[in-house]
């Protein structure tokens, strides 16, 4: 006589059981894998802005610190004179106020128009960059100062110095840059305010290994001789 446990019976139950546990395996990973790329997409567009706002910070805070040193002559006495970075260019705050405003745009915008902010950003971090660059050798600034102090138009500075808060201003673009190019490589894989990060539209892992689960269960049901609508 066959035993209960090789009845043909025992079989559909088994095979229903092991395919369950493959689904939810595979469910599982997937699931796992999803939630991988989410966190990789929100990492990356959080390293984008976080470049732009750091660099529009820097460049911000920079624009009040000495970036030039001289002294006026008159009648033989010597004023020493300074100009800000400000008073040598406003160019890189205004570009920096532009970042801020795009690193705001980034969240609120998809696809073509993100990669256009993103074409912006890094537009303005190239201009700031410019600018600290033309800034660290730039006396126009002594010299419209000297003149002040020796109450004589045409006066020069001299003694002209500069110091090194042009070329962290030059980082502060670069960082900008940076991130911009981020942005429009890579914007239209992220994100919008307020939305989620959108997985395939096929039914999720979960979903897929409740019905597994949900048939195998009938099957096991009807072999015992139960009915599962009861």
């Amino acid at each position: 006589m066959t035993g209960p446990a090789n009845s043909p019976a025992a079989h559909p139950a088994s095979t229903g059981t092991t395919e369950n546990a493959a689904t939810v395996r595979t469910g599982g990973n997937e699931a796992a894998a999803d939630a991988a790329a989410r966190k990789a997409v929100r990492r990356e567009m959080g390293t984008a802005l976080l470049l732009v706002l750091l660099g529009a910070a820097l460049v911000l805070s920079l624009g009040g610190r000495v970036w030039a040193e001289g002294a006026a002559l008159s009648h033989g006495t010597r004023f020493p004179i300074e100009a800000s970075g400000s008073a040598v260019s406003k160019v890189p705050a205004v570009l920096a106020l532009v970042g801020l405003a795009g690193a705001v745009a980034v969240l609120a915008t998809r696809g073509v128009f993100r990669g256009i902010v993103g074409a912006v950003l890094a537009l303005a971090g190239a201009g700031i960059a410019a600018a600290a660059v033309a800034g660290s050798s730039d006396r126009s600034a002594l010299d419209a100062k000297a003149a002040t102090k020796a109450a004589v138009e045409g006066v020069r500075a001299v003694e002209v110095t500069h110091t090194i808060w042009p070329w962290i201003t030059l980082a502060g673009g670069v960082l900008m840059l940076l991130g911009g190019l981020a942005v429009m490589v890579r914007g239209r894989n992220w994100p919008g305010m307020g939305s989620r990060y959108e997985a395939p539209s096929t039914e999720g892992p979960a979903r897929q290994a409740k019905k597994s689960r949900t048939s195998a269960d009938l099957w096991n049901a009807l072999d015992r001789g139960e009915d599962p609508t009861g």
